[in-house]
């Protein structure tokens, strides 16, 4: 088991050549990581809003920013300021644990996972990754079923499209569907 920035460094010359790129500054990097909860049906319940904080706050490593409503939605019965959500954003060291932790252990614990798509990726190359429940994160013990909740992690690749995003996720253990 390989950290993913030493991973990145062993593959780099492998990269330049499998994209064709001559300078290593410009080879495609990660950014950054952002984990996103929608609060939706629980925003009301102070219960569920805690729980949700103390999830992400075990599975990120670091506190969520409560996100607000910026405009009013009459459809939604939602007013302006209301808390609408919460996200972390990861860098660095934070980051690369986090993902050491999504590639070898919550990824394979995903019931009939059978791989990432590319349709998974933006126009930009960032990998967004969605999660019905946060029972295949082990951080949060095995009493996760009482309340679920969903979340996504997006993975932000600089310098990058969605063919140079899949090769160097590829490059670092990301399991991708076989096409």
């Amino acid at each position: 088991m390989y950290d993913t920035k030493e991973l990145y460094l062993k593959n780099v010359a492998a990269l330049q050549s499998e994209l064709s790129i001559k300078n290593v500054n410009a080879l495609p990097k990660l950014q950054k990581v952002s984990l996103n909860v929608g609060l939706g049906v629980h925003k009301t319940n102070k219960e569920m809003i805690s729980y949700i904080e103390q999830s992400l706050t075990a599975i990120a490593g670091q506190k969520p920013v409560m996100t607000h409503a910026r405009k009013a939605i009459a459809g939604f019965k939602l007013r302006t300021g209301d808390l609408v959500g919460m996200r972390v954003t990861l860098r660095g060291s934070k980051m690369t644990d986090f993902l050491n932790r999504l590639i070898n252990v919550t990824l394979p614990r995903i019931r009939e996972f059978r791989g990432i798509e590319q349709t998974q990726f933006d126009k930009q190359g960032n990998l967004t990754i969605g999660f019905k429940d946060q029972v295949s994160f082990p951080e949060l013990g095995n009493d996760v079923m009482d309340k679920p909740f969903g979340l996504s992690v997006t993975i932000t690749v600089k310098n990058s499209n969605p063919a140079a995003s899949a090769v160097v996720l590829k490059a670092l253990g990301f399991p991708f569907k076989k096409s």
